[in-house]
């Protein structure tokens, strides 16, 4: 504090024997003076000064800049060069995506000034504001904007710039490939609008931990910018909106892919560390994806947000990576679940059908018990817990549920005294879980079950692409908003089925993978065959695993017999053990569609009937 006075005296010296001088961040700004009172220093490793002069107009307020030592701003300048272009590429557009833009300029080796917004703090000074565990809460921005902006249009307004500039800011930073992203370097204006500072590391440049990367994910989501977007912790329609602005975005700047490498290019003699050769063009580039059709780049770009980047925002798996029965085999069969195996049990008296869960571990306490009241030569033996050499767990759990089905038989056809004693009896009676999982019903399915059972009530809306070129049918699966609840009042599993009819084989069929808990899903993927395999991961708008990358829906079609189809799409909940839910399902007719263009919009949820837009 002491040598930033002394400093401070020596510039207002400066002033009096000068009486003005312009700022180098500007020419336009004019300056008198320097104002002792409201000048400080920031903490942070450069220690940063925040400086405010007095501005020569009479009616304009005091301009604050801060002053750094020890970073190389020219960096931070190209940084900002490329985002301003960027939002000048959008606006030519007609898509304005409220950037907050700050100037920067480097007036020596390592030295310069930068531009300080106001009425703006940083992501973490918002969140300290909840107390030391405010930065794993939701709720500090929204409830941040809702106190600036106490009336309701003007909060709408305010969460409608987060939207568009938090959208802005997660593609400039991907494309960029900014680094060191963190709650200090991440602002928040009173207004809604999120920019990010200190672009110290850039070009896929991530601080190291040893071999570790500080920055795992391609750009900053978090949970508390999902909800303010959501408008609370669920998923919602905005949100659909929020990904659709990124995605519009990307396309737009991938469409200038060559002008941004150049420019780089242009400074890669310059001596910046981070931009000193090919590979650090080749990064843009990647990034970039020109190769890519826009419907490609859009599917890619929603699969960046399905690691770390996009919070709590919406949990998604697999279509069939949870078991479900069959119609059952007379004898007992398992199906399996992570080691857990789901058993039904038939009576003879009155008749009835259950299913109930166990582990091995269970089934393997039951076998020692056993072994408590029975001689080893009445009981069948028991499979091996242990496995020899690095087989994979799915193949592992697949050759216990055989040894397992071989064990129950030989039980139950094990003397009578074993068969028929009250320990069997009572391990396979449905316990409360088997009971919560069966949704209370144990009645088996009729023989002729269908794969879904309609709600009495269904409704929403799904947002298709749907475009034909060289013989192929392209179908993305956008999102879907307004399911219904289901009977129990939780929120659907939904996922999106697909047929071409007539298809009496079923060869058409293609899905989606699974949303997790929402009634608001966003996709974004081509409808592809294969189901693949759930990585488990709560985050993300959408997990796929490597080999499920979507294919084109329909190839070697032609047209004519294309305008002969109709495109059945059902919404369905997945359930665990029993058959899936319809949520809603809509009719196509293709005829009625000009597939020479492509054709985006919301398509009408309901009971079997033909789609309009």
């Amino acid at each position: 504090q002491a040598i930033l006075r002394e400093g401070l005296e020596d510039v207002a010296q400066f002033f009096k024997a000068h009486g003005s001088c312009r700022l180098p961040l500007s020419p336009s700004l004019l300056v008198k003076g320097i104002v002792p009172r409201d000048c400080s220093y920031f903490n942070s490793n450069a220690v940063p000064l925040k400086l405010s002069f007095q501005n020569v107009d009479p009616l304009g307020e005091n301009i604050r800049v801060i002053f750094k030592c020890g970073d190389d701003l020219r960096q931070d300048m190209l940084t900002l060069q490329m985002i301003r272009i960027m939002n000048k590429i959008w606006v030519q557009e007609g898509l304005d995506m409220r950037m907050v833009i700050f100037r920067c300029f480097s007036t020596g080796r390592g030295r310069g000034m930068v531009e300080m917004i106001p009425n703006a703090e940083t992501l973490r000074k918002i969140q300290v504001e909840h107390g030391v565990t405010g930065s794993f809460k939701d709720r500090p921005l929204a409830d941040w904007l809702q106190k600036h902006n106490p009336e309701e249009d003007e909060y709408e307004k305010a969460v409608e710039n987060f939207i568009y500039s938090c959208a802005g800011c997660c593609v400039a930073t991907y494309v960029l490939g900014i680094c060191d992203r963190h709650n200090d370097n991440i602002m928040l204006k009173t207004t809604g609008h999120m920019f990010h500072i200190d672009f110290g590391r850039f070009l896929g440049h991530a601080q190291m931990f040893g071999n570790i990367k500080r920055d795992r994910a391609p750009f900053v989501f978090t949970s508390d910018m999902a909800y303010v977007i959501n408008g609370g912790d669920k998923p919602s329609s905005r949100f659909h909106d929020f990904v659709d602005l990124c995605c519009q975005a990307y396309n737009l700047i991938r469409k200038h892919t060559h002008l941004f490498l150049n420019l780089l290019g242009l400074m890669l003699s310059c001596g910046i560390p981070e931009l000193s050769d090919l590979e650090d063009l080749k990064y843009v580039y990647d990034a970039l994806r020109p190769q890519d059709s826009d419907a490609d780049a859009t599917t890619y770009f929603t699969r960046l947000g399905s690691g770390d980047s996009w919070g709590q925002a919406q949990a998604l798996g697999t279509a069939g990576d949870r078991p479900r029965p069959q119609l059952p085999h007379p004898t007992s069969r398992f199906l399996l679940s992570l080691q857990t195996y789901v058993v039904k049990v038939q009576r003879d008296s009155p008749g009835e059908v259950t299913f109930v869960q166990r582990t091995f571990e269970e089934f393997q306490e039951l076998h020692n018990k056993l072994r408590l009241l029975f001689p080893s030569s009445l009981l069948p033996s028991f499979p091996s817990r242990f496995v020899i050499g690095r087989s994979r767990g799915e193949a592992v759990a697949e050759r216990r549920k055989e040894e397992l089905n071989g064990y129950i038989w030989h039980l139950i056809h094990a003397a009578p005294e074993v068969a028929e004693c009250d320990l069997i009896y009572t391990f396979f009676h449905p316990l409360p879980r088997d009971e919560k999982a069966a949704g209370t019903n144990t009645t088996p399915k009729p023989a002729d079950a269908t794969w879904a059972r309609s709600l009495g009530k269904v409704g929403g809306e799904v947002k298709l692409s749907i475009s034909y070129k060289n013989n192929k049918l392209f179908i993305m699966v956008m999102h879907i908003r307004g399911l219904p609840p289901l009977q129990d009042g939780n929120d659907p599993d939904p996922y999106v089925k697909t047929y071409l009819l007539p298809d009496p084989q079923k060869t058409t069929k293609r899905k989606t993978k699974v949303a997790r808990k929402t009634c608001n899903p966003t996709y974004n993927e081509m409808v592809g065959g294969g189901t693949g395999t759930d990585l488990g991961r709560p985050q993300g708008w959408l997990r796929l695993c490597p080999r499920c990358v979507p294919q084109l829906v329909y190839d070697g079609i032609p047209r004519g017999d294309l305008e002969q189809r109709e495109l059945r799409l059902s919404v369905l909940s997945e359930e665990g053990f029993w058959e899936n839910i319809l949520l809603g399902e809509v009719g196509i007719r293709l005829r009625d569609l000009d597939l020479a263009q492509e054709k985006m919009g919301w398509f009408a949820l309901g009971s079997r009937g033909h789609g309009t837009l």
